[in-house]
């Protein structure tokens, strides 16, 4: 390919609404054009990425028996309907209706499509078990898109969908496709990914684990715990707190506390320290707008996702009027008589507690000396809250939780019977008795594992690709291409490059050195060859490869096997380790 014919164009400036370096070198590089908000063209240098990507996605879900299939784009809402999810999912399913008024759905995930596809082959038990994926186009209406292709609304990604007789069974094909998911990252650039455990919100299922790329621009906040190796989703870690009650209990005592609405302005008016509060955090419940008031630590935050989880439906912040009857800034679970009659819950961290300072329920007014146990010794508890830095470890009991930000590459569900059985796929066993098959669900992200590796692997300059999934394998630099010999030995080189089997981009522009390279920096591409007439009255070719690692002269003819020879040497480096 010549550079002079590759559509797309490159330049230095950073675009303003680039917030992630990925998607400011992705987009100066001449590899996306913005068509609408969260929705992207690929030029050829992507295009070339993301097939590199799913022939190692392939090659890998191949490896463990998967089985390539496609589902539509398009479904039917009476699938999604068949699984509850049509109603229960937010607006980031897109709805609509065909010509004939019949109501159907972007596939946001395939889940359903999986189940209709293999729901009267897999009728007996002796064709289990199985698994089907696709590499397909999807379509999630995210509110706030983000990063370039790291949070998009249309993505490319890899699904697949295991079918088992036996959770132990599940759970054996699950372990194989942990192993190929930590095979795929090492491949395509990204060993340095980890794995952590996760919630699978709507995806339903008990166990899921995310693979994760730490870099501060993530999305994702993960609890770590370098003493033992412990890693979670902080949607999914578990939040210890340990309380010591004061020796005596205060007497509960209402005390005026004019305009102080938020728990740091009572804390400092009462002298007290945010640990010894009880903070109110209200939400109301999509479906009934029915309040939830949860009672958490001053100085903790509710996770809004275990809340959801526990509820079983999706909630969102309260709208608080004066018909309600709550006295916003004033909320105690004490004497709390409101009109609206909401559901109260405690977090753990308020468990065995005294001496605390509530909301009284009264304007401008709290308490101070609540006694968990003696003045409300009904309350149940559950854990609502975010861990933090610094938190105890679930699993070794130290204080030593760090939480850091990553990007979700991946993720892998034990689902179990949650699709299967509401749709009603069912199999016969040996003694004729039916029973839903048991399911898995693995997805990767394709776009977004190709903006994940530009953001680990880039300068200043552009992105450094690794070899395995770099849009060529070398960048073919003619130097002063006005003369006539040195663009007659490039055109040479360049012959011969391709006649080795080789992917080439070949720049004979007549531009200035700093824009050839420039240019070059920003393809990124793993190995560099330049001609020049200095280096031909010397017989020789400079090859210098992206990360600078490598530069040296080679003799003319000698350049092709040396590439060769080196091509080799950093596809090797992708190669997961045994």
């Amino acid at each position: 390919m010549k550079l002079d014919r590759l559509v797309g164009e490159r330049f230095k400036e950073k675009p303003s609404d680039c917030v992630v370096d990925s998607h400011a070198l992705m987009v100066r590089g001449g590899y996306m054009k913005f068509v609408a908000n969260g929705i992207y063209s690929s030029f050829m240098p992507l295009k070339r990425i993301t097939k590199k990507i799913e022939n190692i996605i392939r090659d890998e879900m191949d490896k463990i028996d998967g089985q390539e299939v496609q589902f539509p784009v398009v479904m039917p809402a009476s699938l999604w309907e068949e699984s509850g999810r049509y109603s229960s999912i937010d607006n980031s399913l897109c709805r609509f209706k065909d010509r004939n008024g019949s109501p159907m759905v972007l596939g946001m995930t395939h889940e359903e499509a999986a189940v209709q596809l293999v729901r009267e082959y897999g009728n007996s038990y002796n064709r289990y078990p199985f698994m089907i994926y696709q590499i397909q186009t999807k379509f999630r209406d995210e509110a706030r898109p983000r990063a370039g292709l790291i949070r998009v609304r249309e993505f490319t990604m890899k699904d697949a969908y295991s079918f088992h007789t036996s959770q132990e069974d599940l759970e054996e094909y699950y372990d194989k496709c942990y192993k190929a998911y930590e095979r795929i990252f090492a491949r395509a650039g990204i060993p340095e990914t980890i794995v952590v455990k996760s919630d699978s919100g709507m995806m339903g299922g008990s166990i899921s684990h995310e693979y994760m790329l730490l870099t501060p621009i993530g999305e994702d906040s993960i609890a770590i715990c370098p003493d033992c190796g412990y890693r979670a989703n902080m949607e999914a870690a578990e939040s210890i707190i340990k309380n010591t009650r004061d020796e005596a209990s205060e007497e509960l005592k209402m005390v005026h506390t004019p305009d102080m609405h938020t728990i740091e302005d009572v804390c400092k008016y009462l002298d007290a320290p945010s640990e010894k509060s009880l903070k109110a955090v209200v939400y109301q419940k999509n479906a009934t707008d029915e309040y939830v008031i949860v009672f958490i630590r001053g100085d903790l935050d509710v996770n809004e996702t275990k809340l959801t989880n526990f509820l079983g439906e999706n909630i969102h912040p309260a709208v608080i009027d004066d018909e309600c009857g709550i006295v916003a800034g004033f909320i105690g679970p004490v004497n709390m008589d409101a009109e609206c009659k909401p559901l109260i819950l405690f977090d753990s961290s308020v468990k065995d507690t005294n001496n605390m300072v509530c909301g009284a329920n009264k304007a401008d007014y709290h308490y101070t000396g609540l006694d968990m146990q003696r003045d409300l010794p009904d309350a149940e508890y559950h854990d609502f809250a975010k861990i933090r830095d610094g938190g105890i470890c679930p699993n070794c009991g130290k204080e030593t939780i760090v939480v850091s930000r990553g990007i979700e590459v991946g993720n892998i569900f034990q689902l179990g019977t949650k699709y299967t059985k509401s749709m009603n796929m069912t199999y016969l066993d040996e003694k004729g008795e039916s029973h839903y098959p048991i399911m898995g669900c693995y997805g990767i992200g394709v776009g977004r594992l190709a903006a994940s590796v530009c953001e680990a692997h880039h300068d200043e300059y552009g992105p450094v690709w690794p070899m395995s999934i770099a849009p060529w394998q070398v960048h073919l630099c003619c130097m002063r291409a006005a003369d006539e010999a040195t663009h007659e030995a490039a055109d040479k080189m360049y012959e011969e490059l391709q006649n080795a089997g080789l992917e080439v981009i070949y720049d004979d522009r007549k531009v200035s050195a700093g824009v050839m390279f420039s240019d070059a920096d920003l393809l990124g591409v793993p190995v560099r060859v330049i001609v020049s007439p200095r280096n031909l009255k010397e017989n020789v070719c400079e090859v210098v490869t992206r990360d600078k690692t490598v530069q040296e002269k080679v003799p003319v003819e000698n350049t092709v096997e040396a590439v060769k020879k080196l091509v080799n040497e950093l596809m090797e480096k992708c190669r997961p380790a045994e």
